[in-house]
């Protein structure tokens, strides 16, 4: 098997950054990480994620704040982890920030378990059903991430070769599939080669796309892991696909593959591989991987957790996703998106999910809710034809009990017909985890269930009611 380079020191200084909230001073190593990640933020993947409103007009990258004038760093929206010349920033939930509070290691792993259970419930990734343990304890989430892929990946492997037909064109000194005739006349024919026939034909191939993929997230993920088990699971897997060619690979690629009944198991690798390649970026030179960062919008993971949460464990209300064919105005310039549509027994109501923090001043008489939200939820009231509007928030670690708020608004227009907008703080938080040392032994599921129940006691509540 080839040498896999440009590993990264085992060795690593670590600092947390929560979403807008802290500042770090910017260190002499942290020397052309601007310029890295302005790179990173030009190559991007184009998808949903970082392609949001105006993003895909600005140049330099959105990922972290570099305040030059007092030589700082802050972070922006997104959640992950950045490795860079030894140092691991990891970027945290701004809910779980508390300025009056010192983040121990084991903390900072039951915040990044948060966002594991987030993920486990979006649409975009298929989470492997055992989910046996969560690893080293000394694993962050990302960490966990690489196991859950590597082990699940590695025994499927093992048990089963992904196998696929691909056309391949060959030379041969026989006739297979059909004649390629203009090559064959310019490239042998014109040589007198004659026996030599330019062949295109479908073969059931192991060196395909899809395993060109797996092969390619092995490799990088080889590279930036540091736990030893990890290593061993990726290593297998690359010996496996050793005679599987060497290819870049891109999450759009991941999205047009499609498996047949057979391989119906490979299709959570497939989803892994489209999460990694997705919100994975790195910057290598000479073989050196100098950065590497695993990085999720905040605001896209809790509106995906929502709908997926109430898709899955609360049958009794239907959810749709967004749909984009209403308009504000006739000349459809201005495109009315609300995240969610709910229908219970007795109702229909949108919902929008808001991941800010609310309730955070008493005497505030709007409770944290923005004039542009209630713009914006009227707007989606008088265009769908709705009374009811619910907004959701995610609690926070500061906040003993979730909050709630309701907005009544009277349409003149429509013979004083009242439109209510309400609010509510959402419990996605398990505060008594916080206070727990990690049990690498426990399935995430049953670290947070008493979450879970929370959460759906509290949306039934607020939905499922006469």
């Amino acid at each position: 098997m080839k040498k896999i380079h440009g590993q990264l020191k085992s060795q690593v200084n670590v600092l947390n950054l929560f979403e807008y909230q802290n500042k770090i001073a910017i260190k002499d190593d942290f020397d052309g990480l601007e310029s890295f990640l302005d790179e990173i933020w030009a190559k991007r993947e184009k998808n949903s994620f970082y392609s949001e409103n105006s993003e895909d007009r600005i140049e330099s990258q959105r990922f972290l704040q570099f305040i030059h004038k007092t030589n700082e760093l802050k972070s922006n929206k997104y959640v992950g982890v950045i490795q860079f010349n030894g140092n691991k920033i990891n970027l945290l939930p701004k809910i779980f920030f508390d300025s009056n509070r010192e983040y121990k290691t084991e903390e900072v792993n039951q915040i990044q378990n948060h966002i594991l259970w987030w993920l486990s419930y979006c649409r975009k990734i298929k989470f492997p059903n055992y989910q046996a343990s969560l690893g080293s304890a000394k694993s962050d989430f990302f960490e966990v991430l690489i196991y859950l892929f590597s082990k699940y990946t590695r025994e499927l492997l093992s048990s089963s070769i992904y196998q696929q037909y691909e056309e391949v064109n060959k030379e041969l000194s026989f006739m297979k599939g059909r004649l390629n005739i203009n090559e064959y006349i310019n490239e042998n024919i014109s040589k007198g080669r004659w026996h030599h026939l330019n062949c295109t034909y479908d073969a059931f191939v192991f060196d395909n796309e899809f395993n060109r993929i797996i092969k390619y997230v092995s490799t990088i993920l080889f590279n930036v892991t540091a736990s030893q088990d990890n290593k061993k699971n990726l290593r297998e897997i690359l010996f496996i696909l050793d005679e599987v060619s060497d290819k870049k690979a891109s999450a759009e690629q991941c999205e047009k593959i499609t498996f047949n009944p057979m391989f119906g198991e490979f299709e959570t690798v497939r989803d892994y591989c489209k999460l990694f390649l997705t919100n994975c970026v790195s910057f290598d030179y000479k073989n050196d991987l100098k950065l590497f960062a695993f990085l999720l919008p905040m605001e896209y993971v809790f509106e995906d957790f929502i709908f997926g949460f109430i898709e899955k464990e609360i049958p009794s209300i239907v959810a749709k996703a967004q749909r984009s064919d209403i308009y504000l105005d006739e000349s459809k310039a201005f495109n009315l998106k609300p995240d969610l549509f709910l229908k219970t027994e007795f109702k229909s109501l949108i919902a929008d999910t808001k991941y800010k923090i609310v309730y955070s001043d008493e005497k505030d008489p709007k409770k944290g809710i923005s004039q542009n939200d209630l713009y914006q939820m009227l707007a989606y009231a008088v265009r769908f034809e709705v009374d009811e509007i619910i907004l959701f928030y995610p609690d926070t670690i500061k906040h003993n009990q979730e909050n709630s708020a309701e907005i009544f608004i009277k349409d003149t227009l429509a013979n004083n017909k009242t439109i209510s907008i309400k609010a509510f703080q959402l419990p996605i938080i398990n505060k008594e985890l916080l206070k727990q040392e990690l049990n690498t032994k426990t399935d995430l599921n049953d670290l947070f269930d008493l979450t879970k129940n929370e959460l759906k006691e509290s949306i039934e509540k607020i939905l499922v009611q006469k």
